[in-house]
């Protein structure tokens, strides 16, 4: 019974996470799916990795339908042994996206839970927590890898708390297992951002225990961790391995060339750009936004209605009422300093409210460290607009230059203000009747700083622009006349979000106020509060994530439609890559249908990036040959797509008369912009030379022979050879070294990279047959170390509660 007691209102808890989260997205019950332009886009990337496991009933771990070819190391691969993710499945049973709202609910009930807050304000924070627009918002574009790792988030920190706290047992096997489902997340940057709180909080403890003089507590925390770390890294071994080395091969490692496609030379040496890496810098004055959602318009894409200015120039101008209506559901009223925003990241003037309030009342000194995890958060978000302690970021903090929108940061502060919340909300409720006047003071200087925020940017209205960066392209298409209707509404929504951060306000202080006075009950008081903190940030949810964003789960599964330029594509089936020229590289739709040059992924092949902007760019067709691309979509001054078949393009695989010599990539990018592909193959000599015998290097080779390719499979490629003499065949694959080894008449052979991205080489006279496998040594290495670990993993869960269970019955 007393089990029963102690469990049931967890239980409670978390059925009522099941039914919020069912309730909120309430479409997955009628069998529908949220559509997410992420996803359509990964959808497109991944099809031939997805039909090939289908039909094989094994991982290929390489796709040509994007890029020219990469691993799908980043593209949703299995691998063996991955307990972590089937545990991972067990917690997200419920119909996505509603899964990841879930454990966003159950991973901050956790945390609140080891800062002892009780399982009622546990509950009304940990919705809080998950009703935060930014991870609605991520939801309903489609970014599932980060909502997955910030809903881990919370139960890293709780068991690293425990740990701190000398329950080294059970803070070591959450900490060690919520590391495991956070890096299984496969989301880096998130995880990176955690461990730069996690830091802070470590500095906070470690104070604390220095102060105490108890160094025995921190090598114990410190061994525990290690422990935990250990353990948590093997068990994502095989993803760890394998992206660390597909990382050098990305976008995401440093690149190989010195200057940039219009001849300048390149002066920065980090991983990406500056000017990438701080694309998305939240602006200063654009941070009040997550107390006032919409004072900088909202999003790209705001719906304004019929009570705008744009609505009444509309209607002025001759437009149709309906169509002026239509036209007003999505206007461009943010004017904040990003490119494009999906969304205010609204955390709550409710929240707000209690984490100031906290900061007065909760004798907890541990709110120090979530109110600088916060400020670190914000301060950092400012990217470019901060460039002091961002550029230091960028130069010394290993890996901070590895990830882009730094804005993204600010999933720190949001977090750690609902703690802050339910720390101050708890705080104030245990006042004792002494400590009546210490809630009083704290009421009033938190309700004076909250409402004076408003009350000051409300004053400071006239000092804004409300300009956006797009504004002078408007005044350009549309006229004066539209671009002053635009910055009318900005105004309104400035003022009106304003005023509705004060009300809420106001309602809150008000009922705390009657609370002291003793002219409300506790309950009425925390019901009041609880539902408006909820509901303020529910409401600007359902703004731009709804019931009208799911649709048929036939259209999430088959996201684009097949064109005639499709149609008329696939009708040759031979083996042959797409490009689209409207995809620009940065589109996975030609990638659902053929193979493509084209794709859409944060961390894109390097060196096929390069290509595109130094030489497809720059309409150098030689490149297209020599990549095979035998058909080019485009469109017409109508825009009517089109197919044009290339008859130039080179084929799968072809002899060469030669080798071009070449000792660098700047070299070796250079001689592409003049070079017959059909005849010649440039070789960096300086990086490759123990790849081939350098005798060999300058001999004329027998260019007449035949290469026909007479098995494809995205890992394995047959070739059946006919040749009179020695001669270097150069392949129309990308040449990837960790994984793809080449065979002739079945003996390993080596082979080598040409003309930058192609694979190439020596085959002797007469007919052979040649096969190229995928065969990553980093699963099999990876998937060992993975299985050991997990078994490690149990057995410390199985000693730890038994552990446990002895010390309980000593007692």
């Amino acid at each position: 019974m007393k089990i029963i007691n102690k469990f049931y209102p967890h239980a409670l808890v978390i059925l009522g996470f099941v039914i919020v989260s069912l309730i909120y997205f309430y479409p997955v019950l009628q069998g529908k799916q949220i559509y997410q332009s992420d996803i359509a886009q990964y959808t497109g990337m991944a099809k031939e990795q997805n039909d090939f496991r289908a039909q094989e009933h094994e991982e290929p771990y390489w796709t040509n339908a994007a890029f020219g070819g990469m691993p799908t190391y980043q593209l949703g691969a299995k691998y063996p042994h991955d307990y972590i993710g089937a545990l991972d499945d067990v917690l997200r049973f419920l119909p996505r996206p509603a899964d990841y709202l879930f454990l966003y609910f159950l991973g901050f009930y956790g945390l609140l839970l080891v800062l002892k807050i009780d399982p009622l304000k546990a509950f009304v924070g940990a919705l809080a927590f998950g009703f935060s627009t930014y991870l609605i918002i991520i939801l309903g574009v489609g970014h599932n890898a980060k909502a997955h790792a910030i809903a881990y988030m919370p139960l890293v920190i709780a068991g690293v708390i425990l740990v701190f706290q000398r329950k080294y047992v059970w803070g070591g096997l959450l900490t060690m297992f919520a590391a495991a489902l956070e890096m299984n997340a496969n989301h880096f940057q998130m995880t990176y951002y955690l461990l730069i709180f996690l830091l802070v909080l470590s500095v906070y403890f470690i104070y604390e225990r220095i102060k105490e003089k108890d160094f025995k507590a921190l090598g114990f925390a410190f061994g525990t961790f290690a422990v935990a770390a250990i353990f948590a890294v093997g068990s994502n071994a095989t993803n760890l391995m394998a992206t660390s080395e597909y990382a050098k091969f990305s976008t995401r490692g440093k690149g190989e060339l010195t200057f940039n496609p219009d001849g300048s030379r390149i002066t920065e040496n980090s991983a990406l750009s500056r000017a990438y890496i701080t694309e998305y810098s939240y602006g200063i004055t654009e941070s009040f936004n997550l107390i006032a959602a919409r004072i900088f318009g909202g999003s790209n894409h705001e719906n304004i209605g019929t009570d705008s200015k744009m609505y009444e120039f509309m209607v002025q101008q001759g437009v149709p009422a309906v169509q002026a209506q239509d036209f007003v559901s999505g206007m461009p009223t943010y004017w904040g300093d990003q490119p494009i925003v999906a969304a205010p990241a609204y955390i709550g003037i409710v929240v707000f409210f209690l984490a100031v309030l906290a900061l007065f009342i909760d004798d907890r000194k541990i709110k120090y460290a979530f109110a600088i995890g916060a400020a670190v958060s914000l301060v950092l978000s400012w990217g470019k607009n901060f460039s002091v302690l961002t550029d230091f970021f960028i130069d010394y903090v290993p890996m901070y230059d590895k990830f882009r929108a730094v804005s993204s940061i600010q999933v720190i502060l949001e977090l750690c203000f609902p703690v802050l919340a339910i720390m101050g909300l708890q705080s104030f409720f245990q006042l004792k009747e002494k400590e009546i006047a210490k809630a009083q003071k704290g009421l009033i200087e938190s309700g004076a700083l909250s409402l004076g925020i408003i009350i000051i940017l409300f004053l400071c209205k006239s000092m804004f622009s409300f300009t956006g960066a797009s504004d002078g392209y408007f005044l350009e298409s549309y006229g004066p006349g539209f671009v002053d209707a635009l910055k009318e509404d900005r105004k309104t929504l400035f003022s009106a979000d304003l005023l509705r951060s004060a009300f809420f306000i106001v309602v809150v202080f008000g009922v705390f106020w009657f609370f002291i006075k003793g002219k409300v009950s506790s309950t009425v008081a925390l019901t009041v509060v609880s539902i408006c903190m909820i509901f303020d940030l529910f409401f600007i949810d359902k703004k731009y994530v709804s019931s009208k964003d799911f649709v048929s789960k036939q259209e999430i599964e088959y996201p684009f439609q097949q064109t005639p330029s499709d149609t008329k594509i696939l009708q040759d089936t031979t083996q042959y890559r797409v490009f689209e020229v409207n995809g620009n590289m940065s589109s996975a739709r030609a990638s659902y249908f053929h193979h493509s040059l084209g794709g859409y992924h944060a961390a894109k092949p390097r060196r096929m990036q390069q290509l595109f902007d130094y030489q497809i760019a720059q309409n150098n067709v030689e490149v297209l040959d020599m990549l095979n691309v035998k058909y080019i979509i485009q469109t017409d001054k109508e825009g009517k797509e089109f197919p044009t078949i290339n008859p130039n393009a080179n084929g799968n695989g072809w002899f060469v008369e030669g080798l071009k010599l070449v000792t660098s990539p700047d070299a070796e990018m250079k001689a592409l912009g003049n070079l017959n592909t059909k005849k010649v193959a440039i070789f960096n000599i300086h990086e490759n030379a123990e790849k081939f015998k350098k005798a060999r290097l300058r001999k004329n080779w027998d260019a007449r022979g035949t290469i026909t390719l007479q098995v494809y499979k995205p890992n394995y490629l047959k070739y059946q050879s006919d040749n009179l003499q020695d001669g270097i065949a150069v392949f129309s694959e990308i040449y990837y070294e960790n994984g793809w080894n080449a065979y002739i008449d079945g003996k390993l052979t080596n082979h080598f990279p040409v003309d930058y991205v192609l694979r190439a080489m020596e085959i002797p006279g007469g007919k052979h047959t040649i096969e190229f496998k995928f065969e990553p040594k980093v699963i099999q290495t990876g998937g060992t170390i993975t299985l050991l670990s997990s078994v490690g993993m149990l057995l410390l869960l199985v000693c730890g509660i038994y552990f446990e269970q002895k010390k309980k019955v000593a007692k």
